[in-house]
């Protein structure tokens, strides 16, 4: 007899806590998710969120503890959510007419007439530290190849850091930004971009995960007080007359047929998602299949940057989005 087993795994930020989920929900583990709910609730957290992306199965037993524990949360003025549910679980939500008192947004898991793990789900519409974004509209799952994008939290890109450094060390898309040579570096450089305001990450998944994208914005809204970020937007202005920008730092695919068509879709769609008029990647000058790579994907080359904190005067790649075409070099 094979038991079933729930891993999970909490991270609080301040009256709020990320619930992270793996395995099956059943009833040999419904009462270690009960316990853990309960003390959420003792520890005074008003606002607790369920990642159920690895969660393969939910039963009657396990529906009962989120039900109940949802209706102990707002007793006390807090909130019990669900997120990426996986199809099974929302079959059982619809079933049950649970899927209002549990889903954060019906549009945003998988729908329950596909399998999990086919829509390319739209962006979450959370902010760097996991909250809503005003003026994010959800948009409905998208069908494309068998691969689904999903936007990380903040909390949700700490929990997956080991495997997102997996996939880059088994990468053969190492682009763009400064190479990296081992695996503490990517995760020190991981960690560093996480804590830079409106970082954004988003990866691209099957039943494993087989891309990922993360970047953050300079200029105006974004994170120009440092000195390389100034002198950067003021560099980027006079070329584009574009003051704000996204500059995305990394994309990694796995070695797979459709690897750079997944690391294109994940560029678009991270910087569609946080709404830019401008991307802007910079590649070691000597990086010339990284720059072969995004000029092929339609990006700009407008040469070195020079003046910039640093080493090497980085080549610098842009790709406007909605806006006219920045004038030459």
């Amino acid at each position: 007899m094979v038991l079933s087993r729930l891993d999970i795994h909490r991270r609080n930020r301040g009256e709020e806590a990320l619930v992270t989920l793996a395995g099956e929900i059943g009833p040999a583990t419904a009462p270690l998710l009960r316990a853990a709910l309960e003390q959420c609730l003792r520890d005074g957290i008003t606002v607790i969120d369920i990642d159920l992306t690895t969660v393969g199965s939910c039963d009657t037993n396990g529906l009962d503890v989120l039900l109940s524990a949802s209706q102990r949360a707002g007793r006390v003025h807090a909130s019990l959510q669900l997120h990426h549910p996986c199809a099974q679980i929302i079959r059982l939500l619809a079933v049950t007419g649970s899927t209002p008192l549990l889903l954060s947004d019906p549009t945003d898991p998988v729908s329950p007439a596909l399998p999990r793990g086919l829509p390319e789900a739209a962006s979450s519409g959370l902010s760097a530290d996991g909250r809503q974004m005003p003026g994010d509209p959800a948009r409905g799952p998208v069908l494309k190849d068998g691969i689904r994008l999903r936007r990380l939290t903040r909390w949700q890109t700490e929990a997956m850091a080991e495997d997102i450094a997996d996939l880059a060390m088994t990468s053969i898309a190492d682009i763009p930004g400064e190479s990296f040579h081992n695996r503490g570096e990517f995760l020190h450089r991981l960690a560093v971009s996480a804590r830079r305001p409106g970082f954004a990450l988003l990866i691209a998944e099957t039943t494993v995960l087989v891309g990922c994208a993360y970047g953050f914005p300079v200029g105006l809204a974004g994170s120009g007080r440092r000195e390389f970020d100034r002198m950067l937007r003021e560099s980027i202005q006079r070329l584009t007359a574009c003051a704000g920008f996204v500059v995305l730092t990394q994309v990694v695919a796995h070695p797979h047929a459709q690897n750079r068509d997944i690391a294109h879709r994940l560029q678009r769609r991270l910087l569609t998602d946080r709404h830019a008029a401008l991307g802007v990647v910079l590649l070691h000058p000597a990086d010339q299949a990284g720059q072969a790579a995004f000029e092929s994907w339609g990006w700009q080359n407008m040469g070195e940057i020079v003046g910039l904190p640093g080493p090497v005067a980085p080549c610098a790649l842009i790709l406007p989005l909605g806006r006219p075409s920045p004038a030459g070099r």
